[in-house]
């Protein structure tokens, strides 16, 4: 059985099962998660507690195997935890985990939690992580994309008696807390118990927000992508400074601009040829967020558009590697940042380009 991590408590609410497998990139509501199958496992009498952390192709699964047939002498009820940071379990931990969920079948004195980071889908189509899910329940825990961070972070004021002020203060409140952790949800959640022990329960105004929240931001270049394509230039920029102070490579916020413009051009190349726009995409292997993107943004784009932004892009590829192009910055940083910033431009809206021709 699969639920989301937001539907964990509601799952447990109708009965603690013996066997639950948590995956996903998130750490921290991975083990909010967790915590959670255990807390109300406690109550039920599960007092031991035993973790296995699977490392190296060599891992000694007889130990697991043997762990959730034996009690020891001082509990009648216990936990069984394993941890698999590659996702991948190997041969035999293949065969052990579907032996496990063989296993939890009926079995009251075991509850087992199998940890896991994202896994891709040709892994969940796997013969062992069918067996977790068929026999048991997999909690799905999904990144919080930065346009949910702003409600996000509004309901965990909220459940601490906490709330921003109304109207259009309290969403520049929310943007700017959300634009101070973005990326990093460990320290968001680190920040917003801050929140509770500065202030009293009851409204909070952005002034107190901005005093007290620490730029903890973390970002990535697939983000960035993310952030060009949907046309954000002013989150492109911050995010650009962010990996340069990071130490971020040059050459990998590179590939990560010049791979979009690519894709984007051979998808409208496809487009021209008569190929529909599913098919061009999946022949791209672009799905999910950046499918919706593309699917956004290929109206807006010529062919001209496509044509330039691919000669830009060769252009600062020899810029990020020490050559000097006539017209361009020889930073490359700065090259990058036109790069981006030409290619964001050209993914606004209509009305975002309108409004930022009216500043």
């Amino acid at each position: 059985m699969q639920v989301a991590a937001a539907q964990i408590s509601a799952q447990l609410q109708r009965g603690l099962k013996s066997l639950y497998t948590v995956h996903g990139d998130e750490p921290l509501l991975q083990q909010e998660a967790a915590d959670a199958i255990r807390a109300v496992a406690r109550t039920q009498g599960y007092t031991e507690r035993t973790v296995h952390t699977v490392a190296g192709a060599h891992f000694d699964w007889s130990e697991v195997l043997a762990a959730g047939g034996s009690l020891s002498l001082f509990a009648d009820k216990q936990i069984v935890e394993i941890r698999i940071p590659s996702g991948k379990p190997g041969k035999d931990g293949s065969v052990a985990l579907q032996q496990l969920a063989e296993a939890a079948q009926g079995n009251d004195s075991t509850l087992t939690i199998v940890l896991l980071p994202r896994l891709d889908k040709a892994t969940r189509t796997g013969a062992w992580f069918g067996a977790l899910e068929s026999f048991g329940v997999t909690v799905q825990v999904d990144p919080i994309e930065r346009r949910a961070l702003p409600q996000w972070i509004a309901q965990r004021l909220g459940a601490q008696g906490q709330r921003v002020t109304g109207g259009e203060e309290g969403q520049r409140t929310l943007q700017f807390f959300a634009d101070r952790v973005e990326g990093n949800l460990l320290a968001a959640h680190q920040e917003i118990q801050k929140l509770a022990l500065l202030y009293p329960e009851g409204e909070l105004s952005f002034e107190q927000v901005e005093g007290a929240v620490l730029n903890v931001a973390r970002y990535d270049v697939f983000k960035l992508s993310e952030a060009v394509l949907a046309g954000q230039a002013a989150r492109v920029q911050r995010m650009l400074d962010g990996l340069k102070a990071e130490g971020e490579a040059e050459v990998l916020v590179h590939y990560a601009l010049s791979e979009d413009i690519r894709a984007l051009k051979r998808v409208k190349d496809a487009i021209a040829a008569g190929r529909p726009l599913p098919m061009a995409l999946r022949e791209q292997r672009i799905w999910g967020l950046k499918e919706r993107l593309y699917e956004r943004v290929l109206p807006l784009l010529t062919t001209a558009d496509l044509s330039h932004l691919l000669q830009a892009a060769h252009q600062v590829d020899g810029i990020v590697k020490g050559l000097k192009v006539p017209g361009w910055p020889t930073d490359g940083w700065q090259a990058l940042q036109r790069l981006a910033l030409q290619l964001c431009g050209l993914c606004a809206s209509p009305a975002a380009k309108t409004a930022a021709v009216r500043k």
